[in-house]
This record gives structure tokens, C-alpha cells and sequence, in this order.
């Protein structure tokens, strides 16, 4: 039901203004899901992989919580490692000038701007997935099967805007 709704505003409602991108402004990437024990943990280490400063957040987490084994699992089948992560809470996040929050539904768009995040910070992750997704359901509780398609989409989109972001000769990706 969530990807409907992602998908119905994204169509007729304001998700345009999660899409823009000024690269030379952007200094580090965070990526942003509920639980940060998933997708914006395995953003992150792709992100890593890529040269890019970045790091990840939930906004419904402890601080300190290891990724789900699944995670860990698919993680590791693609030659990343998620075994030392630990997620942080929004709560003890600290935002810096030039980062850009890259979520992973609208409704966790919607939160940040609750939260005072100016919308010109926010960008969904999926814009950058081919095909662009506007909704990255959360793999938690779903098959392994699941986990793998969730991955690859969030490795590709990850890549898509490295590429995106190495060419503009962004911050976020000085050695």
C-alpha cells in the first residue's frame, strides 16, 4: 500500500522537489530509513565502496543496532560486509552544511521536513534506480528473495548517482 501512495504522489504531488541535485554543494551523503539496519546501512557501505563520504541513519531506531542477519546475508553474496555496522537514531545524528538525506519512501521525506530539513536536502534514493523508483520497500520480515532485489536496486541507484556526483566533481567524492 506504502509503494502505491509513493507511487500516486509521486505522480500528481509535490515528490518532484525530492529529485533535484546540486552536486558541488553535496559533501556527504546520508542515507535514511526506519530501522537503519537495512537499507540505509547497505547504501552506506555501497556509497563507501564508491569513494563517497557518506553515513546512515533511522528515524525509528536504537542507536547501536547490529543489521538484521538477512541484511548481513545479501550484504555479503554481493561483496559488501554489513558486520560491523550499527544504526544510528536521528536523534543523535548531527546534520552539516552539504549533506544530502537520501530516503528511501516519501514518507520518510515527509518526516525530515517535520523535523526541520530544508526540502532542497532531501532526495529520493530511487531517482537514481533505473528504472526510478519512488518507493524502496523495506526488505525487513520479507524473503531473502526480497533482500536481493531491494539490494540491487539500492546498489545501482547508489552507483548511478556516484557517477552523477564524480562527474560534477562533488565534495562527497574528493579522495
Amino acid at each position: 500500500m506504502r509503494y502505491l501512495l509513493g507511487q500516486f504522489e509521486a505522480v500528481v504531488g509535490p515528490a518532484h522537489r525530492f529529485r533535484a541535485l546540486d552536486a558541488p554543494a553535496v559533501s556527504r551523503l546520508v542515507f535514511v530509513c526506519l530501522g537503519n539496519i537495512n537499507r540505509s546501512a547497505f547504501g552506506h557501505a555501497v556509497a563507501l565502496r564508491d569513494g563517497l563520504a557518506s553515513t546512515s541513519i533511522g528515524l525509528a531506531t536504537t542507536t547501536g543496532a547490529p543489521a538484521t542477519p538477512a541484511a548481513r546475508k545479501v550484504a555479503r553474496e554481493m561483496g559488501y560486509s554489513l558486520d560491523e555496522h550499527q544504526a544510528t537514531a536521528i536523534s543523535d545524528f548531527q546534520r552539516a552544511s552539504g549533506d544530502l538525506l537520501l530516503v528511501m519512501e516519501l514518507r520518510h521525506a515527509h518526516r525530515l521536513l517535520a523535523r526541520g530539513v530544508p526540502a532542497d536536502a532531501i532526495a529520493l534514493l530511487g531517482h537514481w534506480a533505473r528504472p526510478m523508483r519512488y518507493h524502496i520497500h523495506d526488505p525487513d520480515t520479507l524473503s531473502i528473495e526480497y533482500f536481493r532485489s531491494c539490494f540491487a536496486t539500492i546498489q545501482a541507484a547508489v552507483q548511478g548517482l556516484a557517477t552523477e556526483l564524480k562527474a560534477a566533481n562533488s565534495p562527497s567524492a574528493e579522495p
